[in-house]
């Protein structure tokens, strides 16, 4: 394709984690994409920072088959690897050592000089959560990271352990860099239908007018896994479902979805509204944990013909485990938009099937001017918005069947991203490191906005962890998790959305 859109200015890329997982299977596939797609700035240059002894060569064969098997372009795109691989180095030092980060400062004044300019200088950090501040301390004195506006540090979730070790990372930062130099990633929200959400609502006077109480019943958002913890069981002891999806991934679909409309698109205005449901979020008790949330861990059994091990029988993992794959919430959010409509999230790990997906369910439609029979198959309307693997967007409202009786029946009105557009979408990471690129931090976390949302969950954490499980394992793989959690929606007089028709097809 020409290009005809306005590339980034210059930009010096390091990777520290550049010889681990994160940037073999996503980071350094994304930046291939944007260079194919001639979104990468005109100089640039991708620094690759780690221990393994490999020379550039073998390290440009190295990330290649990470394109090979996992890049939504898997091949040399017609020599285009080559030049882009020409633009890749790699630095092998230990980022423990404070006397090797001269290293990353000459690479900047060498470059510097080849460019004619300077330019922006991201570092990526795609390592484990406890060398993040002793990289961050070590890279602060470094006289480039003075340049706030040019000097950009990425940080990988989770940020922090719980609400205390949050702000302390955060107070680290805050020491080592200014506050719009720092982009806290959640790769959730560089996904193309999490972004349309604000269009659809905002964009549309359909929408945006009935996107309240007086016309919405409930919300239920579902993120649901069909795999185990795949080898990361030392990672997710320490963790659990609450802490590694809700307090980040689904607070964050959450603000998408309830946030008041923006006077711009401008980073902070976004953001501002973001944290403003957060606060508004309704305050949780401890001793009202039980009534609002569900803890679940899977046990051993049978997926799709194929036996899996449970929980606690996986490596790095306790056998006496009290770590939940499992949670579901209600949350309400106290404000004139949604006094009283409760939002039911979920998320678990072994579930029946992998989707992430937001249901809007609407109040039913009286029903009184209709004959009997058209009570049967009634049906309140429903906006389905369908994030990941499907990309979709169904609206579902009443129409009435052929024939001689009025006969009602729920269809579908679909929006399909694979069906509408030629183009493919771009992954969540190509979107996000070309924000990072421009300088716009609107889909990235604030400092205030880690902070409510971890202080969103602390209640639950603390009671669950002064009351431990006595029922783990308690769900079966292949299912929709404990039977708590169709309890926790059936109090209410509802249940969770059954997924799309197409979607149980695949």
């Amino acid at each position: 394709m020409s290009a005809t859109h306005k590339r980034p200015a210059s930009s010096l890329i390091f990777i520290f984690g550049g010889s681990g997982d994160l940037n073999h299977r996503k980071l350094s596939p994304a930046l291939y994409n944007l260079f194919i797609d001639e979104w990468m700035p005109e100089k640039f240059d991708i620094v690759g920072i780690g221990r393994r002894p490999y020379d550039n060569e073998s390290y440009r064969k190295h990330l290649f088959n990470g394109i090979q098997q996992f890049s939504r372009r898997k091949d040399d795109q017609g020599g285009k690897w080559q030049v882009f691989a020409d633009h890749v180095a790699y630095l092998q030092m230990d980022a423990e050592k404070e006397e090797e980060y001269e290293k990353i400062a000459e690479i900047v004044k060498i470059k510097e000089a080849e460019y004619g300019e300077h330019p922006n200088v991201i570092f990526y950090l795609a390592v484990a959560p406890q060398l993040v501040p002793g990289i961050v301390s070590k890279l602060g004195p470094l006289n480039i990271c003075a340049d706030t506006k040019c000097t950009r540090v990425v940080v990988e979730k989770p940020f922090g352990h719980d609400l205390a070790s949050a702000l302390e990372l955060n107070k680290l930062l805050a020491g080592m860099f200014d506050e719009k130099q720092i982009y806290r990633i959640d790769h959730y929200l560089g996904k193309e239908t999490v972004q349309n959400i604000l269009a659809l609502r905002f964009a549309n006077a359909l929408f945006e007018p009935i996107w309240n109480r007086n016309y919405i019943d409930h919300i239920q958002i579902t993120a649901s896994e069909t795999v185990g913890v795949e080898g990361r069981g030392d990672f997710y002891e320490s963790s659990g479902a609450l802490r590694d999806m809700v307090q980040n991934h689904i607070l964050q679909l959450l603000c998408m979805v309830a946030m008041e409309a923006p006077v711009s698109f401008d980073a902070d205005e976004i953001r501002n509204k973001k944290v403003d449901v957060l606060h508004a979020i309704r305050k949780i008790s401890k001793e009202e944990v039980h009534k609002i949330a569900v803890r679940g861990q899977y046990s051993e059994g049978w997926m799709k013909g194929q036996e899996v091990t449970g929980y606690r029988q996986e490596k790095n993992v306790a056998a006496d485990s009290p770590v939940e794959t499992f949670t579901a919430v209600k949350f309400y959010i106290d404000n004139w938009r949604w006094q009283d409509v409760p939002f039911y999230v979920r998320t678990g790990k072994r579930m029946a099937d992998k989707e992430t997906i937001v249901t809007v369910q609407f109040k039913a439609a009286p029903s009184y001017a209709f004959p009997p029979e058209s009570a049967e198959t009634w049906r309140a309307n429903r906006l389905t918005i369908s994030i990941a693997p499907e990309m979709d967007i169904r609206l579902r409202f009443q129409a009435k069947r052929p024939g001689q009786d009025l006969t009602l029946s729920p269809v579908d009105m679909i929006f399909s991203y694979q069906d509408a557009y030629e183009e493919h979408e771009p992954e969540a990471y190509e979107t996000l490191l070309l924000d990072v690129m421009e300088g716009n931090a609107t889909l990235f976390m604030r400092e205030d906005q880690v902070a409510a949302a971890w202080k969103v969950i602390m209640p639950i954490l603390e009671a669950w962890q002064q009351r431990p499980p006595v029922d783990f394992p308690n769900y079966t793989p292949g299912s929709w998790g404990p039977e708590d959690s169709e309890a926790l929606i059936a109090r209410d007089g509802r249940n969770w959305a059954s997924l799309p028709e197409p979607h149980k097809d695949r």
